[in-house]
């Protein structure tokens, strides 16, 4: 005897959203968390084969899904791109800002460069892309924007003072989106990861995992799918009156 499927109820379907530096990694799983809500998905990357393999497996799942290559530090390229958006969706529902990049130094033998290139990459790219997609928002009086900070912001990481001063920008920055747009219909929030299992944290020494372990009460690193459930929360039409805060994602690494 066959049983009935439970009916799933998708509120996002339709929806369209662009989440930067999504081909891999933790965009890749919050790009996956959205369409498996119905959510169409333009895959934002600077490896455009990449992007498209990851929007081909995305449009397995029933969704359409868009790869495009632009860079986030630049205006001219974010502007083009989201008019390309807009031209192929006609809307733009949701925006996560998650492209990111580290260059880990401590500040005395930091680079100006390498300093220069992780605000530029994490942080002015954040106000670029909500610059563009508050244009299309406030026209449908709808939106909801997600920005990935980090627990460093918060807690500070010696070798990263590039990193953590971008992470912390984004928290002022979400905050100031949040006060200015709340009447035009778009949210803004922030979700901040501790230590999540990803290839990049694979990659470092025991030592420094095991040192990381013993200060999370959980026990146990984060998953791609901890960070990415908490995004898909905030874009979810019960979160509707949250705006202007952040999710620590951390498993009690800062409180």
């Amino acid at each position: 005897m066959d049983v009935p499927m439970a009916k799933v109820d998708l509120p996002m379907k339709g929806q369209t959203a662009l989440v930067t530096g999504s081909a891999r990694g933790i965009g890749k799983g919050i790009a996956h968390a959205l369409a498996i809500r119905g959510v169409n998905i333009v895959v934002s990357d600077v490896n455009l084969e990449e992007a498209a393999a990851t929007a081909a497996g995305l449009e397995s799942l029933g969704v359409k899904a868009m790869p495009l290559r632009f860079d986030v530090s630049k205006s001219d390229e974010v502007a083009s791109a989201f008019a390309k958006i807009s031209e192929q969706f006609g809307r733009l529902d949701i925006l996560v800002n998650n492209a990111g990049i580290t260059r880990d130094a401590l500040i005395m033998r930091m680079k100006d460069e390498d300093w220069d290139s992780v605000i530029a990459i994490n942080l002015k790219s954040v106000f670029l892309c909500t610059k563009e997609a508050i244009k299309l928002m406030s026209k449908q009086r709808y939106g909801r924007i997600v920005n990935i900070a980090s627990v460093v912001a918060f807690m500070g990481n010696a070798g990263q003072a590039n990193y953590s001063a971008s992470k912390a920008g984004i928290i002022g920055l979400t905050k100031t989106t949040a006060k200015e747009y709340a009447k035009r219909g778009i949210t803004a929030n922030a979700v901040a990861p501790g230590f999540i299992k990803t290839a990049m944290t694979d990659a470092l020494p025991e030592k420094v995992k095991e040192e990381m372990l013993s200060a999370i009460p959980i026990g146990q690193f984060g998953e791609i799918e901890d960070v990415a459930n908490a995004v898909a929360f905030l874009v979810c039409p019960e979160a509707r009156y949250i705006t202007g805060n952040v999710i620590h994602v951390n498993g009690g690494m800062y409180m």
